[in-house]
């Protein structure tokens, strides 16, 4: 969990549309987004763009309780889409998911491989490490969201597939998928042989054999 107090404030807005949306980012300086869940009805509005850029260069803001504060009335949100230029530094959109402190949501949350070049398969082997996955989806309460998911690769060799169930979870942060069952274990990590590997110890059988 992150120590980290992130607070955006925010103003309803009325206007719909791309049309509106373009006059809010050039004219105003804002980015429009909507904030969603919970009981309340979702909400239309826009924030400082510089304020929420800002945030945006913390890792930690992407899987963060949020402290949002609408015309004055705060709630807690996470951050859920966010629809950005393709090249340029420009923020289009951003969703907001409402979260309650007593119950549990879904959000992902980022995977941060450690020992790559210093595991066995890599060091030793000349392997390659595949990340199969950046990102996890998990179900807790607020307060035991994770900033990140450590990936423990030191003991990998090549060959070998790290799973979701092979990872340590923070207590309290259950695994989205492994609730729907063993099948759907996906793979994190894979250490690979390096390219030509295989074909140079095919050339060295042969050679032998004659």
């Amino acid at each position: 969990m992150s120590t980290e107090d992130f607070k955006l404030d925010a103003k309803l807005r009325d206007d719909a549309g791309k049309g509106a949306s373009r006059r809010l980012r050039r004219e105003s300086g804002m980015v429009p987004a909507i904030v969603y869940g919970g009981k309340k009805k979702p909400q239309m509005i826009s924030l400082e763009y510089r304020e929420l850029i800002k945030h945006l260069e913390h890792e930690a803001f992407y899987s963060h309780i949020i402290e949002l504060t609408v015309d004055g009335k705060s709630e807690d949100v996470v951050l859920k889409d966010l629809q950005r230029h393709p090249s340029k530094a420009i923020i289009y959109h951003a969703d907001f998911l409402r979260v309650s402190k007593t119950k549990k949501f879904r959000t992902s949350v980022p995977l941060h491989f450690i020992n790559e070049s210093s595991s066995k398969g890599v060091k030793l082997q000349g392997g390659q490490v595949l990340h199969n996955l950046t990102e996890l989806e998990v179900s807790c309460l607020p307060g035991d969201l994770p900033e990140f998911i450590e990936v423990d690769l030191a003991s990998a060799e090549v060959g070998q597939i790290v799973h979701i169930s092979d990872l340590t979870l923070p207590k309290g942060v259950e695994s989205v998928a492994l609730s729907h069952g063993e099948d759907h274990d996906l793979a994190v990590a894979t250490i690979v042989k390096p390219k030509g590997a295989a074909e140079d110890e095919g050339e060295e059988g042969e050679g032998d054999a004659e």
